[in-house]
């Protein structure tokens, strides 16, 4: 995706699949990653649109609000997050594609590869990262939110794990090409880390969808 494409927030479902289904490797599974995320927080903020101004949920009124405020904000940091993961992955195919020659090509393209790669494990690292905070938000209207839509929130946590495990492939895929042992350290604990978190929140929330009740505003 080249600095004059729009944004692939601005393309239609079936355009962006389209996209997807080309024999170009922009947009790839790190695009689609995020867009599944922003996905799960749509579904979130769509609950919490359904909670308010409702007496039955009026007790939880403030957490919708506030959690709707920030699914909104987030939905829209994700679909940024898939354009940066395409202006990354095409950074890295651009400097692979670098002349090497001699050796000072082979010792700019061997730079240039480096922070490439770097910047293309950033993007899905900076797309799991948001996951983490997603899932913790959904789970905290779980049970505190309308129970019709509690379906709705665990699809939502599930999106959100999935586009969180395929970011994970798209940051491990390109660390080795990296070479900077300590930096490759450093993420793979922090993604193992998170993921942990992730799938843990989920089961969560799923066992809360499956209780159909409402608990307290603060217990746990």
């Amino acid at each position: 995706m080249d600095g004059a494409q729009e944004s692939f927030a601005g393309l239609s479902l079936a355009e962006f699949a389209e996209r997807l289904a080309s024999a170009e490797p922009v947009p790839g599974g790190g695009s689609a990653s995020a867009i599944a995320a922003g996905l799960a927080a749509s579904l979130l903020a769509m609950v919490c649109r359904l909670s308010l101004d409702r007496p039955k949920y009026e007790a939880y009124q403030k957490l919708n609000t506030h959690t709707l405020e920030w699914a909104d904000a987030a939905r829209h940091r994700l679909f940024d997050l898939a354009d940066a993961d395409a202006r990354a992955y095409a950074g890295f195919i651009a400097a692979r594609r670098l002349p090497k020659d001699t050796s000072d090509e082979q010792a700019e393209r061997d730079a240039r590869i480096r922070a490439a790669a770097r910047q293309a494990a950033e993007a899905p690292l900076a797309a799991i990262r948001e996951c983490a905070a997603l899932i913790d938000r959904v789970g905290s209207v779980a049970g505190r939110s309308n129970l019709n839509a509690s379906s709705d929130l665990e699809v939502a946590a599930r999106l959100c794990a999935a586009a969180a495990r395929g970011a994970a492939a798209n940051v491990r895929i390109n660390l080795p090409s990296v070479g900077d042992a300590r930096y490759t350290g450093a993420v793979t604990a922090e993604v193992e880390g998170l993921l942990h978190g992730i799938e843990r929140e989920v089961l969560q929330v799923s066992q809360r969808v499956a209780r159909g009740v409402l608990r307290g505003p603060t217990d746990g």
